[in-house]
This record gives structure tokens, sequence and C-alpha cells, in this order.
């Protein structure tokens, strides 16, 4: 999940249970307000260990400590108590009301967990036994940036914001409108350039969303009438089950995967149903067979009112439909590059590799893609593509992430 996203998530915690405020105070910072920072720094500090991989050479830092030490679930507990040491320490300098040391241990703690838990229900992994083991746990109920979720997250917490003072809520209400009303329009643009387009009517639905979230409220000022808590409490109940509703989707998806693989005819290595942007209607379903991967698109709105959302016995009848694609033919190349310990690093992490190989003049290329990061436009390079590069006596010339051609 994106960093954004994770603040979003640890501050709207921290005000709909824990009786946070708004982070930005109008006159002092008081014990509510250091526990919604304490909420959202908690949920955002796992994601500090890219500190590391911008001042570090190590291409390879993505893949070996990015989501380890900082979001195992046996190092939170120290991770809890240091951020809760720091923020007694400021408060004691600033003179600011805080809660005692124990209760912002646990303050960090939920923070760390939340930051933990959204993103296990993205296909990234997350190595949360490490450094006991290094395995890469990942649900595959999310995609890593979902502008939903994200929207159910934020738009909550900024109502509660506006309804709050009741001499400035007109004011409130319509700046935020004027902020969200062209979101719609810049999210489409962006899923457009992506390869994830959205259609005019959800932009126009959206649009329409904010309108009544943010304006409608202020109708003979029943907004006002609703206390601060219950907005965010609404908006953490709304989040909740958009996660259920993805975890189920994502269970039928992955009932049709299976029969998908059942009606190949192959030993499947792994077996996966990976969510797909825009919503959550849309997923990837891959099946690593012992010379290839299988990729089968799966639209959970085909078939809806025939057979309803939740009926994993539905068979598509366009299961055929699919894309297979092939490992290269064995050669001396490709077995040296395999035995890179950097390319054993990369298949460690890989869960649906492919292997390429091609002449480029006098060399020879090896390339390793992993299908789970799929590729929206066929027009550019799949993301976490690794090249070996071999003269064609067999000498190793260079290795590292092919970059995204634009």
């Amino acid at each position: 999940m994106d960093t954004i996203t994770h603040g979003i998530a640890g501050a709207l915690i921290g005000k709909a249970v824990f009786g946070g405020r708004d982070l930005f105070p109008a006159r002092a910072m008081g014990k509510d307000r250091v526990i919604t920072w304490a909420l959202m720094l908690g949920a955002i500090f796992p994601d500090s260990d890219v500190l590391r991989e911008i001042v570090s050479k190590n291409d390879l830092l993505m893949l070996t400590w990015h989501r380890s030490i900082t979001h195992s679930l046996l190092c939170l507990p120290l991770w809890s108590a240091l951020l809760a040491w720091i923020t007694v320490a400021l408060c004691r300098w600033r003179k600011w009301g805080a809660p005692s040391f124990v209760t912002l241990c646990g303050l960090y703690a939920i923070g760390l967990l939340s930051h933990i838990f959204l993103d296990l229900v993205t296909t990234f992994g997350t190595m949360i036994w490490s450094p006991l083991e290094w395995s890469r746990p990942a649900w595959d109920i999310l995609f890593i940036v979902d502008f939903t979720f994200t929207g159910i997250l934020l738009v909550p917490q900024l109502v509660a914001w506006a309804y709050d003072v009741p001499e400035h809520h007109s004011k409130r209400a319509f700046l935020t409108w004027l902020i969200f009303t062209p979101a719609p329009f810049l999210i489409s643009r962006i899923a457009r350039v992506v390869g994830a387009p959205i259609s005019n009517i959800t932009v126009l639905v959206a649009t329409l969303l904010f309108a009544v979230l943010f304006l409608l409220p202020a109708v003979q000022g029943w907004g006002l009438r609703v206390r601060y808590p219950v907005w965010n409490r609404v908006g953490l109940a709304l989040s909740c089950l958009y996660l259920l509703a993805a975890t189920a989707a994502h269970f039928v998806a992955l009932q049709r995967v299976e029969k998908f693989a059942q009606n190949l005819n192959v030993q499947p290595q792994a077996i996966g149903a990976l969510p797909l942007p825009p919503s959550l209607w849309h997923w990837d379903g891959l099946v690593s067979a012992p010379r290839g991967v299988y990729e089968y698109k799966i639209d959970l709105s085909e078939g809806l009112l025939q057979h309803g959302l939740f009926d994993a016995s539905y068979s598509d009848p366009n299961v055929i439909e699919h894309s297979y694609f092939p490992d290269a033919s064995p050669n001396r190349f490709i077995e040296t590059a395999r035995n890179l310990p950097d390319v054993q690093t990369v298949l460690w992490f890989d869960r649906f590799p492919v292997t390429y190989f091609h002449p480029e003049g006098s060399e020879a290329v090896v390339e390793i893609t992993d299908l789970r990061f799929a590729r929206l436009r066929p027009d550019r390079t799949p993301s976490f593509t690794y090249q070996v590069r071999f003269a064609a006596d067999g000498q190793l010339l260079s290795q590292g992430w092919l970059k995204p051609k634009k």
C-alpha cells in the first residue's frame, strides 16, 4: 500500500477509536492531537526502510530489505517503545499534553499493525516474521494503489473537519468540495496513462458523490448534529466493508483461476488471483506451469446478473481466451544466469517468473520477468524485469533491473 494511504488510515483510526482530533491545532497541541499524530506516524514508520534504498547502490534492496525489519511483527514492540520514548521526550520539551508512555506504546503498536496489515493485503509480499524467517506472505486482495479505498479513508475525516465548527462549516464544506471536484478527472487521466482506464460514467458518479458528501450535510445544518467521532467511525466501518468485499471478490476470482488451471491439464507450480486496477471487479489470474505461465484476465461483472457475484461455481464461457508466456528453451547462457547470486535473489522473490532469451548483435541477453506485476500497457516494459547480458564467449557483461520504456 502506498505510504500516503497508510498515514490516512492511521489518522482515521486515531479519530474514530481513540478520541483523536485533527492534526493541526488552531491554538495548541493537546493530548487528543498527539493521539492522532502517534497513530499516523506509527502507520507511516515502516516505510522508513526506503531511506536505506535511497542512499545505497544495491538495486536488490527493494527485494531483500523493503518490507522486512520495520514491517516485522517480531520487531513491533521495539519500534513501538522507541517511537513512544521519542514522543514523550518531544512533548516534555514542547510542554504539550500527551498520553502516558505505556499508552503511546499501545497507540504506536496499533499504527504499526495497520501498516503491516494493509501491506499484507497487496501482492508485493511482507516479511512479517523477519529476522526469524524471510518469507514474504501476500494476500492479493487490493492493488497497491487503490484510489477508492484511499477515498473511503480520507473523505469522512474531511467531512468531520468541515462540520466540526458551526460558525465555519459552510466555508469549510465548500472549500473541501472545491478541492475534491477535480480529483476524479485527475485520477481518470492517471489511470488512462498507466493502462487502466476509468469510464466517464464512473468519473461523473464520483464527482456527484463528492458534492453530496460535502455539501448535502449543510442543508438545514443537519451535518452539525453528527458528532465528530461518528463521521470518522463511519469511514472506518466503510473501509472495513470495502476490504471484506475485496476479500470475497478475491475468493471468487481464485476459484475461477483454480478451475481454469484444472482445464489446462498441467501440473501447476503456483496459482494466484491478483487485483487489477481500477476496481475490485478486475483480477489477473496466473498459473505457473513447468515451462511457462498462463494468464487469465477476469472481470467479475461478467455473468453477474445470471449467476451473482459470489457464485464461485460460475464457469466463464470465455475461459479459453487466455495468454501463455513460455520460458525460453534452456541454454548455457540461461543456466549461467540463473546460477548468479543476484539472479537467485530475484528468483526467490518472484512468484510467477518467466525467462526470456534473445541475441543482440554479439551479445546474449537473458531476462526474467515476474508476471505478478501486471503490464497494463503492452507497449511498456513490465516492472521487475531483471536483465543479464553476456558476451558471445559467455563472459558476464552486466546485470540489473531493466528500466521501463516510456
